[in-house]
């Protein structure tokens, strides 16, 4: 009866054991593969939106000189400016390597045909403008068509939701806004009563939209600053902004709403904005890389502990068992030797006599 009681305390020990062990194993395989989905997932998208600002940075030349081949146009000029085949040989460029992931190929191989066929575009002023608009319009499709394929508008942190807000909405569409209200100004002052009858509404409407889009852009790069992790997103905004907005209002002074436009004032504010509009891109797509940079560097950490954390886990659950394994060999109770009877050892002259 004894013994089959000591042959029961080991099994149910060992049974124990097992149960203890799964009982830390689950709940410990469970929570890393969480864990582990939830970084895994959360650095796809990182490395999405990283292509979405890279396809961004891409852009920004090619809107500006969208602008200035339109005013070269009205001018009278039909050779595109050289600064337009140099930013549509980026965007191409950025296209072939992004657009699958970004969904981007169709978008731009329309778009770029349509520029291709600007130089061809004959007609009055007014022909040649709205071929123009037509394209930068398009330009602003693609803008968002980035802005939502990266997934850049659903990023959870505020610094970056308002950056990308301003860098794929309000800054292309300030650019061309503002390329607009200047050219119809001119448009407006050399046209007949019967074309300025049906210009006039559009630049008004310009007008509108330039306000409104330096509005937005100074709402959201402020928002940005107000909550961010960045240490130079501040100074840079600030600088980037002020001349940016100083461009606007010589801009809107030149155009001279209601009145004649000062051509003068407004090559100057056009050069100015060029320039204000160039450094302030660069500014938001740089820090919008810094920050999913470090955020991606902080996930890997994260991945890191996880997959150092599990291996703890296994780690110390080997080395329990094999510690109760060794205890149980140790303290396994050795056999006793079986006894022989009296009679069964040989006396000395037994033994004296089997030498002989």
């Amino acid at each position: 009866m004894s013994d089959s009681v000591d042959h029961r305390r080991p099994r149910t020990r060992a049974v124990l054991a097992t149960v203890v062990t799964v009982l830390i194993l689950a709940p410990a395989g469970v929570l890393f593969a969480r864990v582990w989905g939830d970084v895994s997932q959360l650095r796809e998208s990182t490395r999405l939106e990283q292509q979405g600002v890279e396809y961004l940075a891409a852009l920004t030349p090619l809107v500006s000189s969208l602008a200035e081949a339109q005013s070269s146009a009205l001018a009278g000029v039909t050779d595109p400016p050289p600064a337009l085949n140099t930013a549509v040989d980026s965007v191409a460029a950025v296209d072939r390597r992004l657009g699958t992931a970004l969904g981007t190929h169709d978008r731009w191989t329309g778009l770029r045909q349509k520029i291709e066929l600007l130089p061809q575009q004959t007609g009055d002023a007014l022909t040649v403008f709205q071929a123009h608009v037509e394209v930068a319009d398009l330009t602003l499709a693609l803008y968002r068509s980035v802005q939502d394929n990266s997934d850049l508008y659903k990023d959870p942190d505020n610094d970056l939701a308002h950056l990308q807000q301003a860098a794929a909405a309000d800054l292309p569409g300030a650019v061309v806004q503002v390329s607009r209200m200047g050219d119809l100004s001119q448009l407006v002052a050399d046209a007949t009563p019967q074309v300025q009858a049906q210009l006039s509404p559009q630049f008004g409407a310009a007008v509108l939209r330039v306000n409104e889009a330096v509005e937005e852009l100074t709402d959201n790069l402020q928002a940005a600053v107000d909550d961010t992790a960045s240490s130079t997103l501040s100074g840079s905004l600030v600088s980037g902004l002020d001349s940016f907005r100083r461009g606007v209002e010589s801009l809107t002074r030149g155009a001279n709403p209601g009145g004649a436009p000062n051509s003068a004032t407004m090559a100057t504010a056009q050069s100015q904005l060029q320039t204000s509009l160039a450094n302030l891109s660069s500014i938001t797509t740089r820090e919008m890389t810094t920050l999913l940079d470090d955020r991606l560097s902080d996930l890997t950490y994260r991945a890191a502990e996880a997959i150092a954390a599990a291996a703890a886990v296994v780690l110390l659950v080997i080395v329990a068992l094999t510690l109760r394994l060794t205890g149980r060999r140790r303290g396994r109770p050795q056999r006793a030797a079986p006894a022989v009877p009296d009679d069964a050892i040989p006396t000395r002259r037994e033994r004296s006599d089997a030498l002989r």
